[in-house]
């Protein structure tokens, strides 16, 4: 399309698409927006190397374009402006969470990478804020890394979960990057390693005498609790990975505090998704945190989310003119949007859309982030998760209920709902 555009001389219109979600993923009412951070870093640093622009020469598909555009990849930079929510705002279907404005050349081009950053972060961070509700205030761990898609998909999962409220990852890489906390474990392999868990749990303390956490279920449940307990208070926590949790937990606080250690931790882990750790917790189970990993990393339940970037108006003879998609159960509405949302005694009571340039009563979501290029509204990863914090707390509690799903109020200007319905 790029090529289309530039031989045939549209390259320099300028066009607004908007990123918004059509439907909401199964079981969600809420989406948590995530990935701003990567998707303006992607657009500040986007160029074609010569060995790319090579590559492309020689596709088949290509064997008619002028070597003029080629010479326009040399010099490609993207230079347009930004509107976007803020990382950790709460949004919902069909909400914008994100518009570009820019020469339709580049606003096209970048389709395809902003829909995988924005989607992969999005789909995560908002698996994981449910996740975080249901432990209830206990920490739950990201432990997703081996499950994820990839090397990379496994240190973006853990900046999104991290900003939904997981205070820890297992992934030494996002910690390294992005400067959240880390935790880590032994593995069976550890415990199986030795010729006894008495020696194996020696060592790991010897190891790390101020965090070691042991890993209790290799063999028999109950007997490496109380082979724990014999090591006192030095031991940090231990972990539950199988079996019945609820039950488990139950003995091993009970051992554990028959030996003075009401200060040591359970942990529990082991496939565990929101709905587990809601049940395990109306169960009583004295669990303290949770390692959750394939179930956030991946959003099982929904592994994908169908986040869309369509144009919404060109500029033409110094107008700008709305354009829309009319497809059946695929149209889209016209203009660059912003969402106000208005609140009621501190709780989002509901969000109207309207064409950007109208003003409406209470908070206005979407700011201006990239001006000509640049970055303008550079956030830390803790305000993301501040934000997130505090956009969750404020969301009615139908909506926060992981069981059910409920639809939050979201009106149309006039002017949108004209189009809405004609």
């Amino acid at each position: 399309m790029a090529a289309a555009y530039f031989s045939l001389g549209k390259a320099d219109m300028r066009a607004a698409f908007e990123y918004f979600v059509r439907d909401m993923p199964k079981s969600r009412s809420f989406l948590l927006f995530c990935g701003l951070e990567q998707a303006l870093e992607y657009l500040e640093n986007l160029k074609f190397t010569d060995d790319q622009i090579e590559y492309l020469r020689e596709l088949q598909v290509f064997r008619h374009v002028s070597a003029e555009f080629f010479d326009y990849l040399r010099e490609f930079r993207f230079t347009g402006d930004v509107w976007a929510m803020p990382e950790g705002t709460v949004f919902f279907a069909p909400e914008p969470a994100l518009w570009v404005e820019a020469p339709i050349i580049e606003a096209q081009i970048v389709e395809t990478a902003l829909l995988s950053i924005l989607n992969f972060q999005t789909l995560v961070a908002s698996k994981a804020a449910r996740v975080v509700i249901a432990a209830g205030g206990r920490p739950v761990a990201e432990f997703g890394t081996r499950r994820a898609h990839g090397a990379e998909a496994a240190v973006m999962a853990a900046r999104a979960a991290y900003v939904a409220g997981c205070p820890a990852t297992s992934n030494v890489e996002a910690g390294k990057r992005f400067g959240i906390p880390v935790v880590g474990t032994m593995a069976h392999s550890f415990v199986m390693s030795f010729d006894s868990e008495r020696e194996a749990f020696k060592g790991y303390l010897d190891v790390f005498p101020e965090s070691a956490i042991f890993l209790i279920d290799t063999y028999d449940t109950i007997a490496a609790a109380k082979l724990a307990a014999e090591f006192g208070e030095q031991v940090v926590g231990v972990r539950l990975d199988s079996g019945d949790i609820a039950a488990l937990a139950k003995d091993v606080r009970r051992i554990l505090d028959e030996a003075g250690m009401r200060g040591t931790k359970i942990m529990a882990s082991g496939d565990l998704n929101e709905y587990k750790i809601d049940e395990l917790i109306k169960s009583g189970a004295p669990v303290d945190s949770f390692g959750v990993g394939t179930e956030m990393a991946t959003s099982r339940d929904d592994p994908s989310l169908g986040g869309i970037y369509k144009l919404v108006e060109v500029l033409e003879g110094g107008r700008w003119i709305p354009k829309r998609k009319a497809s059946q159960n695929k149209a889209t509405l016209p203009y660059r949007k912003q969402v106000y949302r208005i609140y009621r005694d501190g709780i989002a009571d509901h969000d109207y859309i309207c064409p950007h340039a109208e003003e409406h009563e209470g908070e206005p979501l979407l700011v201006k982030v990239m001006d000509r290029g640049r970055a303008i509204y550079r956030r830390t990863l803790e305000d993301a998760r501040k934000r997130a914090s505090e956009q969750v707390d404020a969301l009615p509690e139908p909506l926060k209920d992981i069981w059910k799903t409920a639809r939050y109020p979201i009106r149309l200007s006039p002017r949108l709902e004209h189009v809405d319905q004609s």
